[in-house]
């Protein structure tokens, strides 16, 4: 198996492209640190049980990996590799059942702009988040605020917030009148 890496606008975090669905249309997840795995995946355990990894991000068709400040990517990266081709050779699952980011209740009369919210972000800005190794998730509407959660290589990126601020929420003041304003949800 042949795993490219691509580098992140996040210095500290490298994307691994296996060649093949890691979450597939199941959506993303991002585990903040080995604490939150815990039971969860099995792909996720594996990478933290590395030393000098910080945090793991698993997408559509790539995982990416944030490594602590001591670490060496020189270093990391040729164990990352061996952890991840082990993995998808053994045929292991990546994560259990059920496992993913919930979303905040929405009040009925909210929906039709939800679903607006929801269209373009899937279609405008996760798909260049995720070229990046990262994602954008809605959490949930209220008042005219979008609140999201960054993801993986997004979410330690020196940008994101001026992303977050003068792009997602720009393009969505834009075409839903209704949103004022977004706010960054953590975990």
């Amino acid at each position: 198996m042949f795993i490219e890496t691509e580098d992140t606008p996040n210095p500290a975090t490298l994307k691994f492209l296996p060649g093949r669905a890691v979450m597939g249309d199941s959506g993303t997840i991002d585990f903040i640190d080995a604490d939150a795995v815990i039971g969860r995946s099995v792909l996720a355990d594996a990478l933290f049980a590395l030393p000098g990894v910080s945090r793991v991000f698993l997408g559509h068709d790539f995982v990416s990996v944030t490594k602590a400040d001591s670490a060496d990517w020189s270093e990391l990266r040729p164990i990352i590799l061996s952890a991840l081709v082990d993995h998808f050779a053994a045929g292991l699952p990546v994560v259990e059942a059920g496992v993913g980011v919930t979303e905040e209740p929405i009040a009925p009369e909210d929906q039709e702009i939800v679903t607006q919210i929801k269209e373009l972000l899937d279609t405008r800005v996760r798909p260049a988040v995720a070229g990046d190794g990262g994602d954008i998730v809605f959490r949930g509407y209220k008042d005219g605020i979008v609140r999201l959660t960054m993801q993986g290589a997004c979410s330690g990126c020196p940008s994101s917030r001026a992303t977050l601020k003068h792009g997602v929420e720009n393009m969505l003041r834009h075409y839903v009148p209704e949103v004022v304003g977004v706010e960054q949800v953590e975990g």
